[in-house]
């Protein structure tokens, strides 16, 4: 894929997470996040996040994006790229990267996959999963 491909790709995939951050649920915490991400085999998939008055039981817009990529493509899915995007109610954007166990998620299904996510200026930040949880958990060989 040359350079202009690549940028367009990139920015297609930033615009439908910031669709996706539009159709999230999200009266608690008024935090709208949207993600979506380009597998290996070039599809895409979207996911935003789905709150709970149960709190710990709502869903991220990341691990959303990924479980729909897995449903279509199976165990074989994996992660080449994924944009995440937030705003607040009044629809400023928010510098909010994946939390804590999204980053885990990404990692399983693609250590070396491109994440990108929206800056309060409206620019982007780009960095490789790995990189965002360098000491990620990794289950021992039995």
């Amino acid at each position: 894929m040359n350079a202009a491909h690549k940028a367009a790709d990139l920015s297609a995939l930033r615009q439908r997470a910031i669709d996706a951050a539009r159709q999230a649920y999200a009266p608690y915490s008024n935090l709208s996040v949207g993600a979506a991400l380009r597998s290996a085999r070039g599809e895409v998939y979207a996911g935003c996040n789905v709150e709970n008055g149960a709190y710990p039981i709502g869903g991220c817009a990341e691990r959303g994006a990924i479980a729909t990529a897995v449903q279509a493509e199976g165990k074989d899915f994996r992660l080449a790229a994924i944009a995440v995007a937030a705003f607040a109610v009044d629809g400023t954007p928010l510098p909010v990267s994946p939390c804590g166990a999204c980053r885990q998620a990404l990692v399983e299904f693609g250590a070396d996959a491109q994440v990108t996510f929206l800056q309060a200026d409206g620019s982007w930040i780009e960095v490789d999963a790995g990189a965002l949880l360098p000491y990620r958990f990794i289950l021992p060989e039995q």
